[in-house]
Order: C-alpha cells, then sequence, then structure tokens
C-alpha cells in the first residue's frame, strides 16, 4: 500500500514538473519568437538615419524617427518626474504613518486606478489639460503617463517599506530618533534598492503605451519646440506607420517596435540587476 502511495507521489510530481517545465518554455519560446520576428522584419531598417532623422515624406526612400525617441523619451521623463515623488510618498505614508481607515481608502483607489484602461486614462487627460489648453501638448502626454506610474510606485513601495524588518525600525527608535527620522534615514536606504526595481518596471510598462498619447501628445512629424506643443512618440508612430497602406512605412514601424521592444527590455534587465545586486549584498553579510 504504501509503496503503491509512493508510485503515486513520484507520479504526480513527474507530470507536475513536466507541466511546469512545458509552461516555461513556452512563456519563453513566445518571447523569443516576439523578438525574432521584429528583428527579420525591423532590423533591415535600422541604420544611423533612423536614429538622426525626422520622417520622410510620402514617396521619399530614408528618413528616420529621431523626433519620436526624443519625444518618448521627453514624455517618460516627465511622467516619471510627476508620478514617481507623488507615489512614492503615498507609498512611505500608507506604509508607516497611516492608521487604519484612510489608508484603506487609499490603496482601494491606487487598485482601481491601475486597472482603468490606459484609454480612459487619455480622454481624463484630454478634459483636464488638452481642452482648456486648446491644444495637444507633451505636458498632457506626461501627465497621463504619471496617473498609471503612481497607483505601481504607491504599492511596489508600501510593499517594500513593509518588508523592511521590525527590528531596524525598534533599534533606530531606541536610540531616541524620531519616527520620521528613522523612517528616512533606516526604512527606506534599507529598501531603496527594491523599490527603485519596481519603479522601473513600472516606467517600462508605460513607456510603450499608445492609447493615452493619441488624446493627449498626439503626433508630430517635425521636432517639438517646446513642453506645450504636440510631440511624436514611438508607439504613436508604430500605431500611424503600420496602419498606412505604404511599405516603407511598414518596414520603419517594425524598426520602431524593435527599438521600443529593446528599450524595455533594458530597463527591466536593469532592474532586476539592481534587485539581485541588493540581494547579492544581504547573502555577503
Amino acid at each position: 500500500m504504501s509503496r503503491a502511495f509512493h508510485l503515486y507521489r513520484k507520479g504526480v510530481n513527474v507530470v507536475m514538473f513536466s507541466l511546469a517545465g512545458l509552461c516555461a518554455f513556452t512563456t519563453v519560446s513566445v518571447l523569443f519568437y516576439i523578438l525574432g520576428f521584429l528583428v527579420w522584419k525591423g532590423a533591415g531598417a535600422i541604420n544611423w538615419d533612423f536614429f538622426t532623422q525626422l520622417p520622410k515624406p510620402v514617396g521619399e526612400a530614408g528618413g528616420g524617427m529621431a523626433n519620436a525617441i526624443v519625444g518618448s523619451f521627453k514624455l517618460v521623463v516627465l511622467a516619471t518626474a510627476i508620478g514617481v515623488p507623488v507615489g512614492f510618498v503615498t507609498g512611505v505614508y500608507l506604509a508607516e504613518f497611516g492608521g487604519r481607515r484612510y489608508p484603506a481608502l487609499i490603496r482601494y483607489i491606487a487598485d482601481l486606478l491601475n486597472g482603468v484602461p490606459s484609454i480612459v486614462i487619455g480622454i481624463f487627460a484630454y478634459a483636464l489639460v488638452v481642452v482648456p489648453m486648446r491644444r495637444f501638448s507633451t505636458l498632457a502626454g506626461g501627465l497621463a503617463l504619471s496617473l498609471m506610474i503612481i497607483p505601481v510606485t504607491i504599492r511596489t513601495t508600501e510593499q517594500f517599506l513593509r518588508a523592511v524588518p521590525d527590528s531596524l525600525r525598534e533599534a533606530a527608535l531606541a536610540l531616541g530618533a524620531s519616527k520620521w527620522r528613522m523612517v528616512a534615514t533606516v526604512v527606506i536606504p534599507a529598501s531603496l534598492h527594491a523599490v527603485l526595481t519596481g519603479t522601473l518596471l513600472g516606467v517600462a510598462r508605460v513607456a510603450g503605451e499608445t492609447a493615452p498619447l493619441l488624446f493627449t501628445s498626439f503626433n508630430n512629424r517635425f521636432w517639438s519646440t517646446g513642453w506645450d506643443q504636440p510631440t511624436a512618440s514611438l508607439p504613436v508612430m508604430i500605431f500611424t506607420y503600420a496602419i498606412a497602406p505604404y511599405e516603407d512605412w511598414h518596414r520603419q514601424a517594425w524598426a520602431a517596435g524593435l527599438v521600443l521592444l529593446m528599450a524595455m527590455l533594458a530597463l527591466n534587465v536593469t532592474a532586476h540587476r539592481i534587485l539581485s545586486m541588493k540581494m547579492a549584498r544581504r547573502s555577503g553579510r
């Protein structure tokens, strides 16, 4: 009886291990298939002109997406500058200073905001910024993206701050530090690498959003002269070029998709690298 039960458990273990391995292989295969397909379709259109020149008119060969690359950078920087501080401070409040009633409400709102479709956020930013200004702008696009970064940063900051051992807090308070000083000099530095990792992952997520930018920053085939003017971005340029009936635009759309994917992969690898360095330091201690 025990031998039969042992064989049964061993069989279940083999089956579940095989299924887990198959799922992992499928996930990795899909990622490499997408990456390989983008390389096959878009690598031929990537050259120095792609990164340094403006888009050419229809019928003219060549050109690039320098304005879209710079525009995406501006949008992400602005969204990070607005969203990360707000989300970080709110996360610190929830983890260290909140009571029961208001933190629960803030968490609920953050979770709801995190689940709102990006196109709805784009419409909200359109009504809040574009309509009063009567123009599309980089500012409106950055604001829309920042609304998507805030809830991710809030929840990430709160979770990693709560993961700091209470013994560190108690030691700082026992030495006479005030609660604010304890949080600023002990708790936040202890979780900074993990919080930075979560923030980078949130930034990587919003950097590829298209729908909010269609309602806010719109597009621009030239250089954007300021923060209050429409600006090009890689996601919107990919959308515009992909639905166009021109083969040259299709090749450039694939190239832009490859560049955007590599940028997202770089951010994700950087985030995981920061977290692994932190874990290595802890294990070394």
